[in-house]
């Protein structure tokens, strides 16, 4: 079996490019921490949960556009994320994401080009989130886990660590333009690693249904946290 590297995925950049990258994501964690602490009160639950190395993918539930820095800021340690193609129209957004470590993927249909770049960088250590109900909720309710990412999981052969988020469909719910600020509490949960070999152990299809009931406990776990008065 080949060995698994244990850098961050785009390791061939020079020294100081990763450098100034990695000075780049302190910065954003940083404000967007400070942001979200004093906004929404937002808190973090069992983060020491994540590995601190190697690869690992991180199976959310996606309730807004705010998910992707409420899950970073779970660790220290840079995630990468899969983004819809249709935000990196925009230059600079696109410069920004690309920074942290966004992987684009078409919104339709099934997108091998970013299967594959996902697979790369948990070849070479990374830690991937993926968010398998494939879009927002409509609802705040926990929408199907996409079946395609079963096949990620099983390819995958590391670990994955489900998390919930709550609170962001009521900041930000998907018929609103911008926002609420103030009002609403924003946490996030981590749950234990499990193993690749036992979570696969009965098929795709039983991974992805612990998958989700591990989400869905976890958010339960965070209904008080955030339904406490701001």
């Amino acid at each position: 079996m080949r060995r698994r590297r244990t850098l961050n995925a785009g390791d061939s950049k020079p020294a100081a490019a990763r450098l100034v990258q990695r000075f780049f994501f302190l910065i954003c964690w940083i404000f967007t921490g400070a942001f979200f602490t004093l906004v929404y009160r937002y808190r973090r639950l069992h983060s020491h949960r994540l590995p601190r190395r190697g690869a690992c993918l991180i199976i959310a539930n996606h309730q807004s556009y705010l998910d992707p820095p409420l899950i970073g800021l779970t660790t220290l340690r840079p995630l990468h994320y899969l983004a819809r193609i249709g935000l990196f129209e925009s230059a600079a957004f696109a410069w920004l994401i690309r920074a942290l470590n966004a992987v684009p993927i078409r919104e339709t249909g099934s997108d091998a080009k970013a299967m594959r770049e996902v697979l790369k960088r948990l070849e070479n250590g990374a830690s991937v989130v993926l968010f398998p109900e494939g879009a927002r909720t409509h609802d705040g309710a926990i929408r199907p886990f996409k079946r395609g990412i079963g096949l990620i999981v099983k390819k995958s052969k590391c670990p994955v660590v489900p998390m919930a988020i709550e609170g962001a469909y009521d900041a930000w719910p998907r018929r609103m333009g911008r926002p609420r600020f103030f009002g609403c509490r924003l946490a996030a949960a981590v749950g234990e690693p499990i193993p690749h070999d036992e979570l696969m152990r009965d098929g795709p299809d039983a991974a992805l249904q612990r998958l989700r009931d591990e989400v869905e406990r976890l958010r339960a776990e965070l209904a008080p946290v955030v339904k406490r008065k701001v």
